[in-house]
């Protein structure tokens, strides 16, 4: 069962724990980008569902900062990010998202690791045969009953 995130008070157009933000990043060559997201504990970040962990470098560039600052924000092409608005957040964030990330993150590693197992599997060859990575892909059939008629 998940809980909600604690719910601040944060001052009026500050940008602070519990908020929702607009902001603008600007690129080296004069591009615009939009994002709208929440600011959240770490445990409760989720980017992609919009709530963005307070301790990233783009929360802590715009922390406390007021609607219309604009400061710099150096990553990849982008040099700049604009404060556009600032609300208090109405959505509650999973205070256990970090549980989620974590089990979709050892999830990868093992798909991966599957993956380099089977890539591997089918560079092997010797004077007895080759190897058959079947087995280890992740949907192969616990059977060991050929596909085809071995004879025919």
């Amino acid at each position: 069962m998940t809980k909600p995130a604690t719910q601040y008070d944060p001052p009026p157009g500050i940008v602070a724990l519990g908020t929702r933000v607009e902001v603008e990043l600007g690129t080296v060559d004069g591009d615009v980008e939009r994002l709208t997201f929440d600011i959240v504990p770490d445990a409760a970040a989720d980017f992609a569902g919009g709530f963005l962990a307070a301790s990233t470098p783009l929360a802590r560039a715009i922390m406390g900062r007021p609607s219309g600052a604009t400061v710099p924000y150096a990553a990849g092409d982008i040099v700049r990010a604009t404060i556009l608005a600032v609300h208090p957040s109405d959505r509650p964030a999973d205070a256990d998202a970090s549980v989620a990330r974590d089990a979709a993150t050892r999830a990868a590693v093992e798909r991966a690791r599957t993956e380099d197992t089977i890539r591997l599997a089918l560079t092997f060859s010797s004077k007895w045969g080759d190897y058959d990575p079947t087995p280890l892909e992740p949907n192969a059939r616990d059977t060991d009953e050929p596909d085809h008629d071995p004879i025919g």
